[in-house]
């Protein structure tokens, strides 16, 4: 699947901004991942981009409906299962890279747009240094499990500092992208 079509598949269900802007954000992680392990961007991107697609709808049975949302799309079940392998508590194993992957970009890219819209210069110039600092103060995206986003960048085998390195990378040049597009991840 494209990734246009895509998009138009995750508008079908997703309608609020928050939702979308996450959306879009994990997709350019997943992005920026498949071309540091020399995979194919466009998959990783659409695993990235769909992988809330039954949030809204569902959001105490998330990611669980997410296969009658994307079979009949088209997708296969190596895609469906990466997509139900993303959450804390999935019992779907996460035995490939790009569930490693988009288990551990899933958090980490929305936190790390929060920490971008607290500083004057956005992304540009964000460092792990940065991200930790906010990390610690509690009051600061409460709702984000810290402990999870360390030991999910840990068992994608990546160090921490490099692991936010490759995301906000990820997310300037997606944020190119998305500005033609009409969107933006930090406005």
């Amino acid at each position: 699947m494209k990734r246009e079509e895509a998009l138009i598949l995750l508008k079908e269900h997703v309608k609020t901004d928050r939702v979308l802007r996450h959306s879009l954000a994990v997709e350019a992680a997943m992005r920026a991942y498949a071309k540091k392990f020399g995979e194919d961007e466009n998959y990783w991107g659409l695993l990235g981009l769909l992988h809330d697609i039954d949030f809204e709808k569902y959001p105490d049975e998330h990611p669980y409906h997410a296969p009658e949302l994307l079979k009949p799309a088209g997708f296969d079940e190596i895609f469906i299962t990466t997509i139900l392998s993303h959450a804390s508590a999935s019992e779907f194993p996460r035995d490939t890279k790009e569930k490693l992957c988009l288990h551990a970009v899933d958090e980490m890219a929305s936190f790390i747009i929060a920490v971008a819209l607290m500083r004057p210069t956005k992304l540009e110039g964000l460092d792990a240094k940065s991200v930790k600092k906010k990390m610690k103060d509690k009051a600061f995206a409460k709702a984000v499990n810290r402990e999870e986003l360390t030991a999910s960048a840990e068992a994608l085998g990546v160090d921490f500092a490099e692991h936010v390195e490759t995301i906000v990378n990820g997310l300037i040049e997606h944020e190119a992208l998305l500005q033609k597009e009409g969107y933006s991840l930090l406005d």
